[in-house]
């Protein structure tokens, strides 16, 4: 009986040292693959928001017929 007892004691500290090392290891690969790209493409987003004049995309039409003949050449 007790030979059993360091046993059971190093075989339950192996197991929980497993999982503590999986939680690790998911936590870092977490942080590579999914909050690091997230906080990089958000940075992108801001300076390229930014960089970009705002008057790119405001378009004044003096008429419908403007509107309606710029549609139709992007399509």
């Amino acid at each position: 009986m007790t030979d059993l007892i360091p046993i059971v004691y190093y075989g339950g500290l192996s197991i929980l040292f497993f999982f503590w090392i999986y939680g690790i290891v998911s936590f870092a690969l977490d942080l590579k693959n999914t909050v690091i790209p997230g906080i990089r493409q958000y940075r992108r987003g801001d300076s390229r928001e930014n960089e970009r004049d705002p008057d790119d995309f405001d378009y004044d039409y003096d008429t419908d017929d403007e509107r309606a003949t710029l549609e139709e050449q992007l399509y």
